[in-house]
């Protein structure tokens, strides 16, 4: 998997216990090592995640090996981005974007 500098990676076995039950609303990106767009985001979500450190929870969770997650939340494209308040899904993206325009689509849910 992509992984973004700062950004946690999560399982199907913790999925709940680091993003269901946050305190701070989560940003989880679907992703997969085959995901050219996914690798364009990697930078994106490292800064997104120091930025925004303290008011939002940045994690990535791989699609290959995490089958149950995938199913569950009916991720059908990566990358996908999805953010998660109290337990529930409150956004989702799909693709790449600069982190300006990131920033500006998330603005309500930090």
């Amino acid at each position: 998997m992509i992984r973004a500098r700062g950004v946690a990676e999560v399982t199907d076995f913790d999925f709940d216990a680091e993003v269901l039950e946050a305190e701070l609303p989560v940003l989880v990106e679907f992703t997969a090592d085959w995901c050219g767009p996914c690798r364009q985001l990697a930078p994106v979500l490292s800064a997104v995640a120091e930025e925004e450190a303290g008011r939002l929870k940045v994690v990535q969770i791989d699609a290959d090996t995490n089958p149950q997650t995938m199913s569950r939340y009916g991720i059908l494209s990566m990358p996908t981005l999805m953010v998660f308040r109290a337990g529930e899904p409150v956004k989702s993206l799909v693709g790449a974007r600069p982190k300006r325009r990131l920033l500006e689509e998330l603005a309500d849910v930090r």
